[in-house]
Formats: structure tokens, C-alpha cells, sequence
């Protein structure tokens, strides 16, 4: 590599969620994500993703210092997120401050059951969306339930936040410049009621604090990047270039999930595989038996 090819500005990032064993589906992108900046000089930073209490452990998250150091892999940096609260209920006062924030006391059974009984509920990427119905509720009624303490999360008009931003776009390496759609996941939660923040405004927020500049990650999280860029917009943060990779799958094409049997990293680990020989192998596309990429 010449001199002219480095551009140490260049920063990715693995973010991983302490909430069960990382599979191989995780080392294969938390490689890609880590090539991707030494590659090109950069740095590559790790970003502990732990602001759900009720699911994440402590164990779970030096399992991750283990499984990637076993792989090879370092890090330049890292970022806790349970240490920044206040960090993201400084960026949800600013949304409020917009009018484009409102609390939602519905629980999920109430949005189950109301998008049960409507025979027109917009769906989105992810299935049914929320039908809005706390979007309506009048000043004074919200006051009321606010103050009598009525569980609540607070939710985006994503409806509001378009008409402030304008149509917007954001680029993948592989789908090109994609158009922002509103409707890939409508009035997102920002904050939820067991959660104090949301992955949707946490990824934007860290991302920006820590400079990533190219955010490798699953192809499960595209239709996220929708929301993310109107976060950005909104909140005026610098907008990263995505890199959205294939999912590892097993022999019956299903995604690899946490609590995949055999197929975690600390398994793997403790039955004695070498983790470079591993690491070496899924660089080259060779996956343990039984898993493999899915199919575009």
C-alpha cells in the first residue's frame, strides 16, 4: 500500500449488545468492520451496547473482550454505553424542544390488539407499524397522564420530522444513494419505558461522538439506516457511509442468533479452536460446517 492510499481519518466501529454469547455471524462482522479501517489506516473502535438493563449482563460483555481478542482483533477505543444517560436524554430534550417528540403510553399488547382490529395498518419493514394513536392526544391530556405517572416511552413523529428535514438520502456501498423512507419504520420509540434510551438515537448520537466515518454492519439493520439519517439530520450530526454485509446463516438459511447451539464464539473458544486459524478462515469465506452467507 503507497502512502497515497492511507486515509487515517477513516473509522469504523463494532457495537455489540452484552445480551447472550457472540456467534460466528458477530466475528465475521466485527472482522469486516476492523479490516475495513486497518485496510485504509484507519481506526478501529468497539462501542459495548448495554443501555437494556433488563437483558444485558456483565459477563456477556467480557465474554466480547475475550472473543475478539481470541480473533485477533484490537481495538482503538471504546465506549460504554450505560456511562452516556445523560448524553441521550440531552439529545431527546432537543427533539422535544423541536415538537417533533410525544409520549406514548401504550403498552404492546394496547399496539397489538389496535393494529389487530385494523384492517389497514401500514406496514413497514419490520411488519406492522405503530398506528399513532398517542400522536393525537392533546396537550392536556398528556399533562394529565404525565402527571399522574402514567407509564409512558416517547416516540418520533416521523410524519413532523420529514416536513422539517425535507426528503433526504443516505449511501450504502452496495445499494448506492438510497432515498430516506418515512414509512420503513414510522413514529420510532427514542425512549422506551424500561429502556432510557433507544438503539435508534444511541447509534446516532455514539456514532458521531466517536467519528465513525463507515459503519460496516448486518444487512439486518438496513432498513434502520432510514431512521438514522433523519436523527441525523434533525440533530445535525455527520452522517457515516454504510456498509451493509450478508448474514452468516445455518444449513437451513435462518440467521444465526445468541443462543445458537455450538456456534459461539466462547463455545468455540473453549473447546480449544486456535482463533487465528478461525479468524484466517472466515476472511476467506470458509465457514465452521453447517453455516454459510445468505443469499441477496
Amino acid at each position: 500500500m503507497s502512502q497515497n492510499d492511507i486515509t487515517p481519518h477513516v473509522v469504523s466501529r463494532f457495537a455489540p449488545s452484552p445480551t447472550g454469547r457472540l456467534h460466528v455471524g458477530h466475528g465475521w462482522s466485527a472482522l469486516l468492520a476492523h479490516d475495513y479501517a486497518r485496510a485504509r489506516g484507519g481506526r478501529f473502535l468497539l462501542r459495548i451496547e448495554d443501555t437494556d438493563s433488563t437483558r444485558c449482563r456483565p459477563e456477556f460483555t467480557d465474554d466480547i473482550y475475550h472473543d475478539l481478542a481470541w480473533l485477533g482483533i484490537s481495538w482503538d477505543g471504546l465506549m460504554i454505553q450505560s456511562q452516556r444517560l445523560g448524553v441521550y436524554d440531552a439529545a431527546l430534550e432537543r427533539l422535544k424542544a423541536l415538537g417533533l417528540a410525544y409520549p406514548c403510553f401504550c403498552s404492546r399488547a394496547d399496539i397489538a390488539r389496535e393494529v389487530a382490529a385494523s384492517l389497514s395498518a401500514p406496514h413497514g419493514a419490520d411488519g406492522p407499524l405503530y398506528p399513532g394513536t398517542c400522536r393525537g392526544l392533546g396537550h392536556d391530556e398528556r399533562a394529565a397522564r404525565m402527571a399522574r405517572g402514567a407509564p409512558h416511552s416517547w416516540r418520533l413523529d416521523m410524519g413532523a420530522a420529514m416536513e422539517r428535514t425535507g426528503p433526504l438520502t443516505w449511501h450504502d456501498e452496495t445499494a448506492g444513494d438510497v432515498a430516506v423512507d418515512p414509512d420503513a419504520l414510522g413514529d420510532l420509540i427514542l425512549k422506551g419505558r424500561d429502556r432510557p434510551a433507544s438503539y435508534h438515537l444511541a447509534v446516532v448520537v455514539d456514532d458521531a461522538a466517536q467519528g465513525v466515518t463507515d459503519a460496516v454492519r448486518g444487512r439486518d439493520v438496513f432498513a434502520s439506516t432510514h431512521a438514522h439519517r433523519v436523527l441525523q439530520a434533525l440533530l445535525g450530526l455527520p452522517v457515516p457511509s454504510y456498509h451493509h454485509h450478508a448474514l452468516v446463516v445455518d444449513g437451513d438459511g435462518k440467521r444465526l442468533a445468541k443462543r445458537s447451539a455450538g456456534l459461539s464464539l466462547a463455545e468455540l473458544r473453549e473447546a480449544g479452536v486456535d482463533g487465528a486459524t478461525l479468524a484466517a478462515d472466515l476472511r476467506a469465506g470458509r465457514f465452521p460446517v453447517g453455516i454459510s452467507l445468505e443469499r441477496a
